[in-house]
Formats: C-alpha cells, sequence, structure tokens
C-alpha cells in the first residue's frame, strides 16, 4: 500500500503543478495582450496625428471641405467631407464627397489595421485596407499609406467631380 499512496501523492502534486503552469500561461498571455494593446494605443496615436496633418492638406487644397475628427467604433484618424449643389437644366443634384482614414481598435487577432474610403459625387471610388501583426509593425510602411491614399483621393476627385 505505501507505493500506491507514494504513487497517489505524486499525481496530486503533478495536477498541482500543472494547475500552477496554467495559472502561469493565462497571467502570461494576459501580460502578452496588454503589452499588445499597449503598443496598438502608442501606433495609433503616432499614425492618428499623421493622418489629421495630411487630410487637412487635402482640405486645404479643395476649398469646400469641412474636416472632421473621427474617432469610436470605426476607429482613430480623420475625415474631410463637402456637400454640392449642382444645377442642371433645372434639375437640383446634391453630390456628396467624403475622405476618411482611420486607424481601426485592437482586436483579438492583435493588428494594426489601416483603413480609408473615398466617396466622390455619391460614389464610393476608394477602399484601402492595410493591417500588419503588431508585433511586426513597419510604423513607416503605414505613414507612407497614408501619404499615398491621400494622393489617390485627390486624383480621383480632381477627374470625378
Amino acid at each position: 500500500m505505501s507505493s500506491f499512496e507514494d504513487r497517489l501523492k505524486q499525481a496530486a502534486a503533478r495536477g498541482a503543478s500543472k494547475q500552477n503552469q496554467n495559472l502561469t500561461d493565462a497571467e502570461r498571455k494576459k501580460a502578452e495582450a496588454e503589452e499588445l494593446k499597449s503598443l496598438h494605443s502608442k501606433y495609433r496615436l503616432v499614425l492618428s496625428e499623421r493622418i489629421e496633418i495630411v487630410v487637412k492638406k487635402v482640405v486645404d487644397l479643395f476649398p469646400g471641405f469641412r474636416y472632421q475628427t473621427v474617432f469610436g467604433d470605426a476607429g482613430w484618424g480623420g475625415a474631410c467631407m463637402r456637400d454640392d449643389l449642382v444645377l442642371q437644366r433645372g434639375v437640383r443634384e446634391n453630390r456628396y464627397s467624403r475622405f476618411e482614414m482611420a486607424v481601426r481598435p485592437v482586436n483579438e487577432f492583435f493588428v494594426l489595421d489601416l483603413q480609408a474610403k473615398g466617396t466622390i459625387a455619391n460614389r464610393e471610388l476608394l477602399t484601402r485596407n492595410f493591417y500588419q501583426p503588431l508585433a511586426e509593425v513597419d510604423l513607416e510602411k503605414f505613414k507612407e499609406l497614408v501619404e499615398q491614399w491621400a494622393l489617390v483621393f485627390a486624383e480621383l476627385y480632381t477627374a470625378n467631380r
């Protein structure tokens, strides 16, 4: 019986060890998640400032656009929009144009997600999305895309208004 009792105690000790290891794994995963959320916030702040600067330059280039800060469920960034009234042969038509760029909120996949949408004269002509895992983010690439997408919108707006 002594042998069985020893093995029983060892089994209980192994179970307790596994429980501690599982708790440690859960704590480690929680700490990693918090670190990734913090990293996302850091990147989001840098990119939302860059988006604001770039979108405001679009507003300066095309009179009539109004700047709007974007924040909340849609993400953080900036947008500009305008409403034009067009009268052709006595027919009134409203044409809405909007350009928006935002960093999407952090999600369970822990990626940095940048998106842009552009509507010109009531037609959505621009949709872009780019993401990278937070641990592998190339922030310069994201900044470059913010500028490129604004240039694409400016070109499309000029060609289609």
